[in-house]
């Protein structure tokens, strides 16, 4: 098989381009890369202070999100989604555990590439974070006020849920595409791949968010044909009720896609009424379809997490409801779909074009209204390319990516090959500024820059090569964030700093719509764990059959009861703790030695447990692992495990001794 002239020269030329920025954007005294003299003082957060905005930033391969400060860069947490995390047992822990169950069974890691803040009339509210889970389709919701995942939802139908989460003005929906089409759940599954063109559908779901709770669950889901979504954005303003799809692999390959999924000079940006498509589900043009997945959620209550598998969901064909699916040709393997704050303009970022298209939702509207069309897609009406086109971004650089809006009629646009930002006016289309990344920049982000309201003050880059930009560890480097002022006409290199993980896109919100609503502490009174330990005196041990369940209770600097015994070989105990304190930022961890899972972090209020098979008999210690006073090292205790058959009895206690008297009585 051939390269096309047209692959080779931009091969080629991606290749020299890169190569070239690579070596010409080595960080010299007085280079391209030295930030501006102010950039210091303008990232400098003093002591005590706090930074404007918050980060939320996708962690990629590691499966969760992490949270930066900006101006200064600086990471404060690693909030746990879809990845076991040791260092608070998320996962491991009793209660956590089923929120990593699937219809695949426990699945503990995925790879989490995309961010969604919650919006009210297009503006970001400061209640919830939603994520995707790409590898084993899924949707996490994290409360804003904890900094906790509080509910993931799978999507059944799909293959690589890359596609996701974006979600509408209002948060009515969190929608999510299928990057691999595959066949249906419901059908024949095993078809021969290369029956794709026959076989393989792709879907969209549209997942209802409650206004209140944010509960979550599947309204709807689109057949489409079998095509590959990528990144999607909903309209605003007079666009509200629609939502934009770049989509790829046009040809339906299902080999060599960098090759045969780049046959044609466009593919296709999906334009969906989902306002039509609701009252569509409404009105009973849905057909309810067999399948399988998991719906996981955490209640803050009792700190527990339950898991629900469903059988079905409602699916809607493009062929029974009219007016409701459109599809724009697009510069081919588009990656991102953006709409401006004022929903009129939706740009197209092809990766192997030398334009950028904007479209005019107006345009749009006429061109539906008087059928302008050019031919269908699979029965999808094609709208012509002239008729929605408001026009093109010409020569802006090489491999466009995702673009984001400063709020001031300016558009920014990342590009891979040519490393670099590019600052362009959204209705001229004509160049303003650019900038260079180092390097290989992916995603950016404006705080508010998918909204309608964006703070047009900051933007970062996601750089997916380092270099020469850190002190090196080894084979693999740190990947980089770098932040930019882009309050005044040109744009300014301000900070470089390291993420963790793969980040690709994340969004940043200013900081007063969170903090205010921080939680501090849960309740120990509003404490409905079962096995809650709400005070000294409720602590105790119990025997059930071979199980032992412990009630502790956590305080600075001891736990309740640090002295157990008669655990037998066998039994499998379980560490409920409870952390009694009510002052905020007192967290206390738990361990026991030999234990093959995790530490458990239990924050004030919260009870968490650890489940332990012991493997031998003997004396174990058992330890806070989170420092918590000046005699933090002092938080220890005991448990003895004696033999299957022993006749040790059951006994617990703090600050007291036991006689030994089942010892004596062996001598």
């Amino acid at each position: 098989m051939k390269l096309s002239s047209t692959n080779l020269l931009l091969t080629a030329a991606s290749a020299a381009v890169l190569a070239g920025g690579l070596q010409s954007c080595k960080s010299k005294a007085g280079g391209v890369s030295a930030a501006s003299n102010d950039a210091a003082a303008k990232v400098y957060v003093a002591p005590g202070k706090h930074d404007e905005f918050y980060n939320i930033v996708s962690g990629g391969f590691n499966g969760q999100m992490s949270v930066y400060g900006i101006p200064s860069g600086r990471m404060f947490r690693i909030v746990p989604v879809f990845s076991q995390h040791p260092e608070n047992g998320w996962g491991f822990s009793e209660e956590t555990k089923p929120m990593l169950n699937t219809s695949h069974g426990f699945v503990p890691w995925d790879d989490l590439h995309h961010i969604a803040l919650s919006t009210t009339k297009g503006e970001h509210d400061g209640r919830w974070a939603f994520g995707n889970a790409n590898n084993t389709p899924r949707i996490a919701r994290v409360s804003l006020s904890t900094f906790k995942t509080e509910e993931i939802i799978e999507i059944p139908n799909s293959a690589g849920n890359h596609s996701s989460p974006f979600i509408t003005e209002n948060t009515e929906y969190v929608v999510a595409g299928t990057r691999f089409s595959v066949p249906l759940d419901n059908g024949n599954t095993d078809v021969p791949i290369n029956t794709y063109k026959d076989n393989f559908k792709g879907t969209v779901s549209f997942i209802g968010v409650d206004k209140t709770t944010g509960r979550m669950n599947i309204d709807f889901q689109l057949l489409l044909p079998g095509i590959n979504f990528d990144l999607a954005r909903a309209g605003k303003g007079a666009s509200k009720d629609w939502f934009f799809f770049s989509c790829y692999n046009s040809e339906k390959a299902n080999t060599l896609l960098e090759v045969n999924a780049s046959a044609k000079d466009k593919d296709f940006i999906m334009a969906v009424n989902w306002k039509k498509a609701q009252a569509y589900a409404r009105s009973g043009k849905g057909k309810k379809a067999a399948v399988k997945y998991a719906h996981n959620v955490l209640d803050e209550k009792n700190h527990t997490a339950t898991s629900t598998i469903i059988n079905e969901v409602l699916t809607l064909d493009p062929k029974d409801c009219p007016d409701m699916v459109y599809m724009m040709p697009c510069p081919k393997s588009p990656h991102g779909t953006d709409t401006d704050p004022s929903g009129e303009y939706i740009i197209g970022s092809g990766k192997l074009a030398a334009t950028i298209p904007v479209f005019s939702f107006a345009k749009i509207q006429q061109a539906i209204a008087s059928k302008n069309y050019d031919g269908n897609y699979d029965g999808i009406p094609v709208l012509k390319y002239d008729a929605v086109l408001h026009g093109e971004v010409q020569k802006p650089g090489l491999g466009p990516l995702h673009t984001e809006f400063d709020g001031k009629g300016n558009a920014y646009t990342s590009f891979f090959v040519s490393s670099e930002i590019v600052k362009w006016d959204i209705k001229s289309l004509k160049v303003l500024d650019r900038v260079p990344t180092y390097y290989s920049i992916g995603h950016l982000s404006i705080p508010g820059g998918p909204t309608a309201k964006p703070h047009g003050k900051y933007m970062i880059a996601y750089n997916k090569i380092t270099k020469d930009r850190y002190l090196p560890t080894g084979p693999e480097l740190t990947q980089s964030a770098q932040l930019f002022d882009i309050s005044g006409d040109k744009m300014k290199l301000l900070l470089d700093f390291p993420t963790v993980g793969e980040p690709h896109y994340a969004e940043a919100i200013p900081a007063a719509l969170v903090e205010k609503n921080s939680k501090k502490i849960y309740k120990i009174e509003e404490n409905q764990h079962p096995y809650a330990a709400k005070g000294d005196n409720m602590a105790k041990v119990e025997r059930k059959g071979n199980e032992v369940h412990v009630m502790m209770t956590a305080v600075r600097s001891h736990f309740t009861p640090d002295n157990i015994e008669g655990v037998k070989l066998g039994d499998v105990v379980y560490f409920h703790v409870t952390n009694v304190e009510q002052d905020w930022d007192v967290p206390h961890g738990f361990a026991v030695k030999g234990a093959n899972n995790a530490e458990i972090l239990i924050m004030p209020g919260e009870t968490q447990t650890l489940k332990w098979t012991p493997d031998r008999t003997g004396i174990f210690p058992i330890y806070c692992t989170d420092f918590c006073s000046a005699l933090h090292q002092e938080m220890q205790g005991y448990v003895r495990v004696s033999p299957a058959n022993s006749n040790v009895a059951l006994h617990f206690s703090t600050g007291t001794n036991k006689p030994a008297a089942d010892v004596a009585a062996k001598k």
